[in-house]
């Protein structure tokens, strides 16, 4: 018998029992998070970069990848570290932390792409009023609404969750700290009712964005379908797709995580099921931007040819100035 007030740490599920797998599983969360800090690394630069991409959905996009990389660098860093140190704990407040910057980011990141919707659809449908609608105050505004009702709706939360005493042990079932594996261990029906309410309130605003998403899609698709060029509805959906790929693989991954059958439930498939949904969306988005968007193509091509030179320019440099000094170090005849 435990409670919360007595618990120092909690057990983390491991991916394998045998050492082998377990370095294995190391060094492919080490591959995936090293490619998703490149890449979203990019952007982050390319948008910076670029005044070609000094535009909302660049701003915007610049806002997803922020979300992109918190998610992977609270979630992963730890799964690296036991498996490495072949080591299952974690600490009471290193979990509530886990826990809060986790759906912190991802609340952020669906709140981006229901704004980034919300871009494509004036930017299709209403175009001679993009430039009023989406201004650079108006975008940093809602850019700043995203992170505080992210920021907001993870405090109660976290704050509800870590109030429940807890007394079924400290083994969460999970590779790191989420809210319903943390539930499963309380004890406490007056906490499991805030937390319903919490939850309703929770999926109304979700289901909300959600019917945002689809009916300004409707109208995306409605507008583009009267283009009378090939080539221009070709452009408009070329436009669209990245974000729509991005969505769908957001909101599909977190639907069969939340809705998958108990009757096919297993420690295995937890895991399979919570990589796909905290790390597989992060580690893709910045491919999914970078292979459909042709402006971000060319900034990235850009940057890096750039880069590409100056390095080539320095070595060259650094080359002929030590000729130069091993040059004048020689002595004279």
């Amino acid at each position: 018998m435990s409670n919360s007030s007595s618990m120092t740490q909690f057990l983390l599920l491991a991916f394998a029992d045998r050492r082998e797998l377990q370095l294995l599983h190391f060094w492919l969360f080490l591959a995936i998070s090293l490619a998703a800090l490149l890449a979203n690394g990019l952007i982050l630069s390319a948008v910076a970069w670029d005044h070609h991409l000094h535009t909302p959905m660049g701003f915007f996009l610049l806002n997803l990848s922020l979300t992109d990389l918190g998610c992977i660098c609270t979630t992963v860093p730890k799964a690296m570290h036991n498996s490495l140190q072949n080591n299952t704990t974690i600490s009471y407040m290193g979990c509530a932390a886990q826990l809060f910057f986790f759906y912190f980011f991802m609340s952020a990141e669906f709140s981006l792409l229901t704004i980034m919707c919300y871009d494509r659809y004036v930017a299709i449908c209403k175009p001679l009023h993009y430039g009023t609608l989406l201004g650079s105050r108006a975008c940093a505004h809602m850019a700043a609404a995203a992170w505080a009702a992210g920021f907001l709706h993870t405090l109660l939360h976290t704050a509800n969750t870590f109030s429940l005493p807890l007394c079924q042990g400290n083994a969460l079932g999970q590779f790191f700290c989420e809210i319903p594996a943390i539930h499963k261990l309380s004890c406490s029906h007056s906490g499991y009712l805030r937390e319903i309410w919490l939850i309703v309130v929770s999926v109304c605003l979700v289901f909300g964005c959600f019917i945002f998403i689809v009916f300004s899609y409707v109208q995306i698709f409605r507008a583009v379908l009267r283009i009378p060029s090939q080539q221009g509805r070709h452009k408009a959906f070329s436009t669209c797709l990245p974000h729509l790929t991005v969505v769908s693989l957001f909101v599909g991954t977190a639907i069969f995580s939340d809705l998958k059958p108990p009757s096919i439930s297993s420690p295995s498939l937890d895991l399979v099921v919570a990589v796909l949904y905290s790390v597989l969306p992060p580690a893709l988005n910045p491919l999914i931007y970078s292979l459909r968007n042709q402006e971000l193509k060319d900034a990235l091509r850009k940057m890096m040819t750039r880069c590409f030179s100056r390095a080539i320019t320095c070595l060259f440099s650094s080359a002929q100035q030590s000729l130069c000094n091993h040059l004048l170090a020689q002595p004279a005849f």
